[in-house]
């Protein structure tokens, strides 16, 4: 079985929490997945199956613990080769056109790296759902039907 590698990008933790909740959901799930703290380009290009949850902030950005690893991976440019990869996207859609644009950049970036998306990026709106889990679980239990 392939070991699924989560990457987050969290501002004030709501991100990094539902990574952590995922992971384990995912390993409840029979499925290996492990977080990765500090990520480099070099484990995103190791990795067997990739996972992106992202929070966004400013004006579509991304957090700045997962912005070096996205400028690295576009910098460095190492293709994935149809790699299984899959993006949680959260945001605010009081922000209008920039709702959840850190989770759309990284799957952009994702595909341009020939990254093979398995399930439709998963939008989480904060000001529809607060607590991002109850959303998320149950797209997580899709997906590892996908990787």
């Amino acid at each position: 079985m392939a070991t699924t590698s989560i990457f987050y990008g969290s501002v004030y933790g709501a991100a990094e929490r539902l990574a952590e909740a995922v992971c384990d959901k995912m390993n409840d799930l029979g499925h290996d997945a492990k977080l990765i703290d500090n990520p480099q380009v070099e484990d995103v290009a190791r990795a067997e199956q990739v996972l992106v949850i992202t929070s966004t902030t400013g004006q579509g950005d991304l957090p700045d613990n997962i912005l070096p690893l996205y400028l690295g991976l576009q910098s460095q440019f190492p293709l994935l080769g149809g790699k299984a990869c899959a993006v949680i996207a959260m945001g605010d859609s009081s922000y209008g056109d920039t709702f959840c644009g850190g989770g759309k950049q990284f799957e952009q970036l994702l595909e341009e790296l020939q990254g093979k998306i398995v399930l439709p990026r998963l939008d989480i709106d904060a000001m529809v759902d607060f607590d991002p889990e109850p959303v998320a679980l149950p797209w997580i239990e899709k997906l590892v039907t996908q990787f």
